[in-house]
């Protein structure tokens, strides 16, 4: 039996006797392009990733869908489900092949609630989750297509090994998935990223976008942001 001890939310849970909940959880593996939650699913079960990288996609009421993120190894998702049994307000997919730790929403509940460490893990996941959201909301009702993309592309680059004042996108993004992030077209994202190469702000390498003047993107997203207020 693998055990809950190896998944980071439980990490360090030295208050909860893991051992005895392990054999109510699932461990499964999943195919690439396997839907794992659908919009509307009754399902409260949360999911840890063990293994792979998934996608979450938001609908509108117009039937619209956009991507909110991508997961990959030690996050989970499905936890607002178990906490108020409602049905599910996204769908996700599996980029890759995955395997899951598959913990019922009576389980998830019962070791939220017997240990101060998994609880405070939740609440500050929670907590983080609302600012991220809060920001975006920001960011797509204020910012024109540039700038949600100059927001997007930091979102999701890491510090660049050789130049810690650069940044990297490895591997670097599909415009299609870009689009569908900051809510736009795919022409759109292509153009905004020509634009951008062509003023020495990002160059794209070998496997990977690279920010070269990352600070000129932050100052340009925030005196957007002064414009409109």
């Amino acid at each position: 039996m693998q055990s809950l001890a190896t998944i980071p939310f439980f990490r360090d849970a030295n208050d909860l006797d893991l051992e005895r909940f392990e054999r109510r959880c699932t461990w499964r593996k999943f195919d690439e392009g396997h839907v794992l939650l659908d919009f509307e699913d009754t399902t409260g079960d949360v999911y840890f990733i063990i293994a792979g990288e998934v996608r979450i996609l938001v609908r509108t009421p117009g039937g619209k869908e956009v991507i909110l993120n991508d997961m990959h190894a030690g996050a989970y998702f499905g936890e607002l489900a178990a906490i108020d049994s409602t049905p599910r307000s996204a769908n996700v997919t599996a980029l890759t092949k995955c395997e899951m730790c598959i913990v019922p929403a009576p389980v998830f509940r019962e070791m939220v609630f017997s240990s101060n460490v998994v609880c405070d893990k939740l609440l500050r996941l929670l907590a983080s989750r609302v600012r991220d959201l809060n920001e975006r909301v920001i960011q797509h009702t204020v910012l024109d297509v540039r700038h949600r993309l100059y927001a997007e592309l930091l979102r999701q680059s890491q510090p660049r090994a050789s130049n810690p004042q650069e940044r990297v996108v490895s591997p670097p993004p599909f415009h299609h998935v870009l689009a569908g992030r900051v809510g736009c077209r795919r022409e759109q994202v292509t153009r905004e990223l020509s634009n951008m190469t062509g003023e020495g702000i990002t160059e794209k390498t070998r496997g990977a976008l690279v920010i070269k003047q990352p600070q000129v993107m932050r100052d340009r997203i925030q005196s957007a942001l002064r414009e409109t207020s």
